[in-house]
């Protein structure tokens, strides 16, 4: 009687040490992607946070070019605006609080950095109409620069959604998402399209800020 109480003390210590041991390596796995979304979003913020910074170096630069389109510049002054008032959810990056975690806040966040590719898409559009701003170096240093940082967004952000698909792929197999439930790990948002995002941006071409236009030289008629 008394061994067979033992062995049965003895069987379940060692089934709780497996299940203990397994709980632990899947807890330690789900961990380690969730650290791998949370590096690959700081990437998506500092591409994103290196476009906002040279956004007035653009403006004070294509300002000084002669009879520049005031409401271009004004839309593209007040998308950077707009980007700046998205509120960030406060919190440790892998808590509840944080962008990925908040799929309501990332939209927002999205629809307003669309917002400024867009009014910068109109900006570029129209600089075609000035020769001489085409021609100055500083701008084209910074139209380059500026078109490298949309490639990276472009980039980091099919990155971020391939590690948040690897885990919320994770936290939703079964007996993963046992430990997932157990363990406080929620789903993370994607990056979707903005609506409206894959159409090219309008420029309207009025006479407000039309660009100049070379005068004609005079013919002098014989008397």
């Amino acid at each position: 009687m008394g061994r067979g109480l033992i062995g049965c003390l003895i069987a379940l210590v060692v089934v709780v040490l497996i299940v203990g041991g397994w709980y632990v390596g899947v807890r330690n796995t789900l961990v380690g992607l969730d650290e791998s979304v949370n590096q690959q979003w700081a990437q998506v913020e500092s591409q994103y946070q290196r476009r906002y910074d040279l956004i007035p170096n653009l403006v004070r630069t294509v300002q000084g070019a002669a009879n520049f389109e005031k409401s271009t510049l004004t839309e593209v002054v007040n998308a950077r605006a707009r980007v700046g008032q998205v509120q960030m959810p406060q919190g440790a990056p892998g808590a509840a609080g944080a962008l990925p975690n908040n799929e309501q806040g990332m939209q927002q966040f999205a629809a307003a950095q669309q917002g400024l590719s867009n009014a910068l898409s109109r900006l570029l559009v129209v600089v075609e109409r000035y020769p001489d701003l085409k021609a100055n170096q500083n701008f084209l240093e910074l139209q380059s620069q500026l078109e490298g940082t949309e490639n990276r967004i472009a980039v980091e952000r099919q990155r971020y959604n391939q590690s948040a698909q690897q885990f919320n792929t994770a936290i939703r197999q079964f007996p993963a998402n046992l430990v997932a439930s157990s363990g406080g790990f929620k789903a993370k948002a994607y990056f979707q399209g903005v609506p409206g995002s894959n159409q090219a941006p309008a420029v309207n071409f009025g006479p407000f800020g039309s660009a100049p236009t070379a005068t004609a030289p005079s013919t002098a008629t014989a008397p």
